[in-house]
């Protein structure tokens, strides 16, 4: 996103932030001129942004139109499969690379007290960032960043449903407790597990409302 201009930056950020919490709704039509309106920014900024959603998979183009990419268990499967291999790396790497300022922003995530949903949900994904950039690996942080934004929107659709967050969230502690003794088997087991947990848990919920 280095090279891409302020303005369509700001319109992709803006635009993904709605699809990601399900404002603008899965299969929903894409107006240009409305978007640019709505997010008072010019229609090309938002043309260059929706080009690149595209590119992201979270809008569709058809050979008319465009429109939010939909949501299904089959692109769950996807998805967990290559987050649960870049966030075990991710431990691994952070257990051997964290630098001091890094093990006290995953301390500070640790010991926040939040209970509302969505808190929890940002709460997460400031911890998965946290570990990214523990890890020291700029390449993998944007993967990371960009598997996650996708997951969101199932975890959005299945909202109300999320009761076994805040224990997924607890799981938080271990994770940095392995990372500060440099146990890099055990953060990589730690962040498979709960990977791996929660997409079972999310899919077992997407399964019974089909």
């Amino acid at each position: 996103m280095e090279l891409i201009r302020v303005d369509t930056k700001r319109a992709y950020e803006l635009i993904r932030e709605k699809i990601i919490t399900l404002e603008l709704e899965p299969g929903q039509p894409l107006d240009e001129g409305k978007l640019a309106q709505e997010l008072e920014i010019g229609q090309n900024p938002v043309r260059e942004a929706l080009r690149l959603l595209v590119h992201d998979h979270l809008v569709k183009a058809p050979p008319r139109g465009l429109y939010v990419s939909s949501i299904n268990i089959d692109d769950l499967e996807k998805i967990s499969a290559i987050r649960i291999q870049m966030e075990t790396l991710a431990a691994r790497q952070a257990a051997q690379k964290a630098s001091e300022d890094d093990l006290i922003v995953l301390n500070a995530l640790c010991q926040e007290d939040v209970q509302e949903v969505h808190q929890l949900l940002d709460l997460d994904h400031k911890f998965h960032q946290a570990i990214a950039q523990a890890a020291h690996n700029k390449y993998l942080a944007d993967v990371l960043e960009h598997f996650f934004g996708l997951s969101q929107r199932m975890w959005y659709l299945v909202l109300p449903k999320l009761e076994f967050l805040p224990g997924a969230v607890k799981s938080h502690i271990e994770l940095t407790d392995a990372i500060k003794s440099q146990d890099a088997d055990r953060a990589g087991e730690l962040m498979h597990a709960h990977i791996e947990g929660f997409y079972r848990k999310i899919s077992k919920i997407l399964m019974s409302n089909e």
